[in-house]
């Protein structure tokens, strides 16, 4: 059964812009966050990369278990599934055209 994710809560999103309320109050700085996922990646003792990338992932990960593109725009808050599509299933299919290209030694004879 799939676990389901608590909701932030309307608020959760303003008090963070805002960054003056609550147990983060002011920590959610960009260079703040950058610098703590990379200590976690250190500590974790693995490859560094961005924060963004994170959203890459989540994105090719949804849509590769099936997800509808409409609900992994809801996820990533973009303004429409053809912004999501254009992104993220093209770069899945260039990955898997790579995959299938580094196969035809197999049958070059």
């Amino acid at each position: 059964m799939a676990r389901r994710c608590a909701p932030l809560g309307s608020s959760w999103g303003q008090q963070a812009e805002r960054g003056r309320r609550g147990p983060l109050a002011g920590r959610l700085k960009p260079r703040n966050i950058n610098r703590h996922f990379e200590q976690l990646c250190e500590r974790a003792e693995v490859r560094q990369i961005r924060v963004h990338d994170l959203r890459h992932s989540c994105a090719t990960l949804l849509y590769d278990q099936g997800v509808p593109l409409e609900r992994i725009q809801d996820v990533l808050g973009h303004s429409s599934p053809t912004v999501t599509k254009s992104i993220y299933v093209e770069a899945t299919r260039r990955v898997q055209q790579d995959a299938v290209d580094r196969l035809c030694f197999l049958f070059d004879a």
